[in-house]
């Protein structure tokens, strides 16, 4: 789907480095029914998945006409995967009574999207999903996004009073990393998921919250497990994580976490970058930001991939030469390839190399394949 054939060897790369590795993808969608207009199809997930022998949770994209027969083609599709996908059921407050039909069909989470759905965490008839949870050890992933307003005073109160509930904060908890930063350690039951597409807040991410707080994730077909994890894999690198709590991020929590496992316990977040970012990666990384932007809209890239472009101009004994190499060769793939990619959705075709290249200049200490 979208680039991934051409950023799998970027990702491969990081892989190398990490022995033993599963992915295991904690957020991805299938379905074309969703107002916003975002599609995906099974093969496409299935595809990215193949490339890099990797495994998902899957739910449905908003179902307008509700989540039966969604919530049943998640658990049909995963049980002929071969172990490749784990359902998970997508409710409302209205639907709560497909809970156990879910998990009786192999389900072993539950999806909640507030803005979406039109609902509220703290919603009284969520409670008998909530019990159900804490008994069974079952995730609990939940919307997070830009447009919501704070669920941080929900998030907690949930979190205590059903403390084997595992509470997922998707988007890097875009709506209160900041609120809830300070209460992590309160909150054991808490959790953190990768999907968002500005490096910077997953780099905080891992900045603020223990790493075994931290779970990858792609929002499928808001991106791609490929894509993604290696944009979770770089800035946990950039970070400063270790190969075991990068390992564990990327894959092996969220595997305990959907076999009902006790989570594993990884220390707390690195004190510092090993590695900053240079000025002039600063100004190329966020030059292909500002481009990647609008390219999400379907609109060109415009004049800041031009600006990044002139700031990768450097010599060969620049210190920062072999990251801004590895970043002109993402951008020449987007020149070459940017005609022959089909569109999907409304990203512009190559919106993904552009952002492989931003999360490549603002995470140097991050492994580079060898230049070719």
């Amino acid at each position: 789907m979208y680039a991934d054939h051409l950023i799998q060897p970027w990702l491969h790369c990081l892989l190398d480095h990490l022995p033993g590795a599963e992915v295991f993808d904690a957020h991805t969608h299938v379905g074309e029914h969703d107002p916003s207009g975002f599609t995906a199809r099974w093969d496409e997930l299935l595809g990215s998945l193949e490339a890099i022998d990797a495994r998902a949770a899957v739910f449905p994209l908003s179902e307008p006409s509700g989540y039966r027969e969604a919530n049943l083609r998640c658990a049909e599709a995963a049980a002929q995967s071969g172990g490749r996908l784990t359902p998970f059921v997508r409710l409302t407050p209205s639907e709560v009574g497909l809970l156990e039909d879910g998990l009786s069909a192999g389900a072993r989470g539950v999806k909640l999207h507030l803005s979406s759905d039109g609902f509220d965490l703290d919603d009284i008839r969520l409670n008998r999903l909530y019990e159900t949870a804490h008994e069974r050890h079952l995730p609990v992933i939940v919307h997070a996004g830009p447009e919501l307003d704070s669920i941080a005073y929900e998030v907690l109160e949930l979190c205590a009073r059903w403390p084997g509930l595992r509470l997922v904060l998707a988007h890097c908890a875009l709506t209160d990393l900041g609120q809830l930063r300070g209460h992590v350690e309160q909150a054991p039951n808490l959790f953190f998921d990768t999907a968002w597409w500005n490096p910077a807040n997953v780099l905080a991410l891992f900045r603020l919250i223990p790493p075994g707080r931290i779970l990858n994730a792609s929002d499928l077909p808001y991106s791609t497990p490929v894509s993604h994890t290696f944009t979770t894999a770089r800035c946990a690198w950039q970070a400063g994580l270790d190969v075991a709590q990068i390992t564990a991020v990327i894959g092996g929590q969220f595997a305990r976490l959907v076999e009902g496992a006790e989570p594993l316990e990884l220390g707390p977040p690195p004190a510092a970058e090993p590695q900053p970012p240079s000025p002039l990666l600063e100004v190329i990384s966020t030059n292909l930001l500002a481009a990647l932007e609008p390219m999400q809209r379907g609109d060109e890239p415009g004049v800041p991939l031009t600006v990044a472009r002139h700031a990768c101009r450097v010599p060969d004994d620049d210190p920062d030469a072999p990251t801004i190499a590895a970043v002109s060769r993402l951008l020449d793939l987007y020149e070459e390839h940017r005609e022959h990619i089909p569109q999907r959705n409304q990203h512009l075709p190559g919106w993904d190399l552009i952002s492989a290249a931003a999360i490549v200049a603002r995470t140097p200490a991050a492994p580079l394949p060898a230049p070719t």
